[in-house]
């Protein structure tokens, strides 16, 4: 199956789904992607440190306003990305037709995108990194 929208998911749509969201409309312009968290601060903005990772990439994220997930982003996505095997078990309990489209951004290094929520920007680096390394991993599949 092609992919054309991806859904990156987080907790509150302010660090990590946006600082990959963006990381991802950077490498495919062409496809729907949209990010969204399973507690979203919905209104809010991208972190401030999140924010800095995306400038030093001269990635613009101060458009980003989060959103709180719901059902319907889900039946759009083809793909949904998202940080912690955690999130994953939540989404496909609570969306059971989830299941075969819902990974972890970290698939293929078998790892999670820990949360720098209230971190220093030094943990916001590494996570920005992270994220990066991860979505290179995954444009082989894409």
């Amino acid at each position: 199956m092609q992919i054309q929208h991806i859904l990156v998911v987080c907790v509150g749509n302010i660090c990590r789904s946006p600082m990959a969201e963006y990381l991802l409309k950077q490498e495919f312009p062409e496809l729907q992607i949209h990010s969204a968290g399973i507690q979203g601060l919905t209104g809010h903005p991208a972190d401030e440190k999140a924010l800095l990772c995306m400038q030093r990439l001269n990635v613009d994220m101060h458009h980003h306003i989060a959103k709180k997930l719901d059902a319907q982003m889900l039946k759009q996505a083809d793909l949904v990305l998202v940080m912690s095997q955690n999130q994953q078990k939540h989404i496909e309990r609570t969306w059971p037709f989830t299941k075969g489209k819902t990974f972890r951004l970290g698939h293929w290094q078998q790892c999670d995108v820990a949360d720098p929520y209230q971190h220093d920007q030094a943990m916001f680096d590494q996570t920005c990194q992270l994220i990066q390394t991860c979505i290179a991993d995954w444009k082989n599949y894409i």
